[in-house]
């Protein structure tokens, strides 16, 4: 069966170690009875989500600091809503029913 897109189901990763390390590498990827190249492709997957897992965070931060300062700017919608929500939290009345 001829293959229907050009993109290679796999692809070779060269790079130069120290001897030293590729040894005591093979040698505790041995010992859990893996192939070095299974242990690599679960590190390479695990640095790319830990990646994307960062920037996420690195976003979100963004996005609540973008809105702390419009909840801070006196012109902004943020701001009233804020008001609002400060004044029905000073309501005792309101607040009746969410005591434990």
């Amino acid at each position: 069966m001829s293959r229907t897109t050009t993109h290679p189901k796999e692809a070779t990763f060269n790079l130069r170690i120290d001897s030293v390390l590729k040894a005591e590498f093979t040698a505790a990827t041995e010992a859990e009875d893996k192939p070095a190249a299974q242990v690599l492709r679960e590190f390479m997957r695990r640095y790319v989500a830990e990646r994307a897992r960062a920037a996420y965070v690195a976003e979100a931060g963004r996005q609540s600091r973008a809105a702390a300062e419009r909840a801070n700017d006196p012109t902004s919608d943020e701001f009233a809503v804020m008001r609002d929500i400060e004044s029905l939290l000073d309501d005792p009345e309101l607040l009746k029913g969410w005591a434990a």
